[in-house]
């Protein structure tokens, strides 16, 4: 896992990847009704604007408290716990929910429902997804590109 900030950051981009051009492509199948190959396309133009903003939401604003509380719960002797807690549990449950905002802010039509009910309407959408998706697919990928880019040389004694 990364050691320090350059890995960090790379590591924040590849997650903030995985997570965030799957969940703008759940996003418009659920508006279009269903997946087609058309929304793997339509996904790229908000990745412009999403991917930044979760990069920089992620590294400037959410990591402190995601560490606060994950130190709360687990410790680093406890690494698969840790693991869990940072990257699937607690991580979600903030990005989550201001992912969310701030996609409701550029994309969804709120005017007629109202904004605070588009809004969380959108984030309990969206929570099981990124949850499941940040467990089972994204983070396991994740941590397997990173482990491929920065394999650590051993020294043979």
């Amino acid at each position: 896992m990364p050691e320090n900030k350059f890995e960090n950051l790379i590591f924040t981009i590849i997650m903030a990847f995985l997570m965030v051009y799957a969940m703008i492509c759940y996003n418009i199948a659920i508006s279009t009704g269903g997946m087609t190959d058309a929304v793997f396309r339509m996904a790229l133009g908000e990745l412009r604007i999403m991917w930044p903003l979760a990069i920089v939401l992620e590294m400037f604003v959410m990591e402190k408290p995601v560490m606060f509380l994950t130190s709360r719960v687990a410790t680093k002797e406890m690494p698969f716990f840790f693991v869990l807690l940072i990257r699937c549990s607690l991580t979600v449950c903030l990005m989550c929910p201001t992912m969310s905002l701030a996609a409701t802010m550029l994309f969804k039509d709120f005017h007629e429902a109202g904004f605070i009910g588009v809004w969380l309407q959108t984030a309990a959408l969206n929570f099981p997804m990124a949850l499941c998706w940040q467990i089972f697919f994204a983070g396991p990928a994740g941590r397997g590109i990173f482990r491929v880019l920065f394999r650590k040389k051993t020294v043979a004694s």
